[in-house]
């Protein structure tokens, strides 16, 4: 399974937001720049986890992107759910009436058990606990800020 790169800038970024000094909005240039991405690309992303209702943003010079939910509540699985949405990842694409009435497809209800399984680890992960590790060094990227 894999996650596309949106998900990835997402996780860090929403990382980074949550090291921001509390009420300082950060502005999509240096959440790029942080990621070494254009900043088109990250609005993108950023709009969906408004959209998820995660950060909001604040226009203006001195505007930017804050997070909106409790830090502590917001987990690994709302930032990947903003992004990649909550379909399955696994659909079985065949027609199994004809053989196994009435049980649907055995390996997409064993594919279902995993993924919900790893749903609730994902919602048990927090951004605050990474964020807590790195604002432990000097390597907090708002730490001259």
């Amino acid at each position: 399974m894999k996650y596309s790169k949106a998900t990835n800038y997402a996780l860090h970024t929403m990382v980074f937001l949550t090291l921001a000094p509390k009420g300082k909005a950060i502005g999509v240039e240096p959440l790029a720049k942080m990621q070494d991405l254009s900043a088109t690309y990250l609005s993108k992303i950023l709009t969906k986890l408004v959209k998820a209702g995660l950060i909001e943003s604040t226009p203006g010079a001195k505007g930017g992107y804050t997070i909106l939910k409790k830090k502590e509540d917001i987990s690994f699985l709302d930032v990947i759910q903003a992004v990649e949405g909550q379909t399955n990842l696994f659909r079985c694409s065949l027609e199994h009436d004809s053989f196994m009435p009435h049980n649907g497809c055995l390996i997409e209800q064993a594919m279902q058990d995993v993924e919900t399984k790893m749903q609730e680890t994902l919602s048990q992960k927090r951004l605050v606990d990474i964020a807590s590790q790195i604002e432990q060094t000097e390597k907090n990227p708002f730490f001259k800020m």
